[in-house]
């Protein structure tokens, strides 16, 4: 059909441990008409995993084959280990109705954003570097020079915190699941060309607070609690 509807494309970024994965399983059983779009990777299963879930499991080769086909919407290497998202989930999200939602790290997100401008970006912040060094331990998923590289990573990965159109501090899961969902149907409701009634202000009023520029303050002590001196020692 040629009236189409364009599917909005929101990115959700944060630093290992920082609980976006929950949050974004969360928010898609929440909010109708909202796909999620199932990542490529080059690395191994790991545990339980299976493929077509957390990701479509694919070799070196093929992942190669991809990109000089220009499949990917965007692509990058980390720690050795290919990701890319497939254009494809885009057109399937159009055809049939839906938004789209990537989870994807810094890099991809800047792919997506130069290659659709108007593509929405939330970045997902620990409290604290104490915090997310607790979650990642408690995970019990990794060992200790893991944890310690993914805290490097994280110290870096939050300074691109400003290039978001969006801030959510996940400090409480329930209320972070809130603030998720009033990013999600808003931006919907700015789309929608007629007047809003009280409940859907409110809820664009919610979103509107966890914008970039509403948020600059709080984030300040959290990128201090990742760069102070201590923070590189190991505790």
């Amino acid at each position: 059909m040629s009236d189409q509807r364009k599917p909005l494309v929101y990115i959700i970024s944060a630093p290992s441990g920082s609980g976006k994965s929950t949050l974004t399983n969360e928010v898609l059983k929440l909010v109708p008409n909202l796909v999620f779009s199932i990542s490529y990777t080059t690395r191994a299963l790991r545990g339980s995993e299976q493929n077509g879930k957390q990701y479509h499991f694919i070799s070196m080769k093929e992942f190669e084959r991809m990109v000089a086909d220009g499949e990917f919407l965007e692509h990058a290497n980390v720690h050795g280990n290919c990701y890319g998202t497939a254009r494809r989930f885009l057109r399937e999200a159009g055809q049939s109705g839906n938004d789209l939602l990537l989870d994807i790290d810094v890099q991809g997100a800047a792919q997506v954003k130069k290659n659709l401008t108007d593509a929405i970006s939330v970045f997902v912040l620990p409290p604290d570097r104490k915090t997310l060094e607790w979650r990642l331990r408690n995970r019990g998923e990794d060992r200790e020079e893991v944890i310690q590289r993914r805290l490097q990573d994280a110290r870096r990965e939050i300074e691109e915190y400003d290039k978001y159109d969006y801030v959510l501090i996940n400090d409480q899961l329930e209320k972070s699941i809130e603030r998720l969902k009033a990013i999600v149907i808003s931006e919907r409701l700015r789309r929608e060309d007629r007047i809003k009634s009280e409940q859907e202000r409110a809820i664009i009023e919610r979103a509107e607070r966890l914008r970039l520029a509403n948020l600059r303050e709080k984030v300040q002590p959290i990128l201090a609690s990742f760069r102070a001196p201590e923070a590189s020692a190991h505790s």
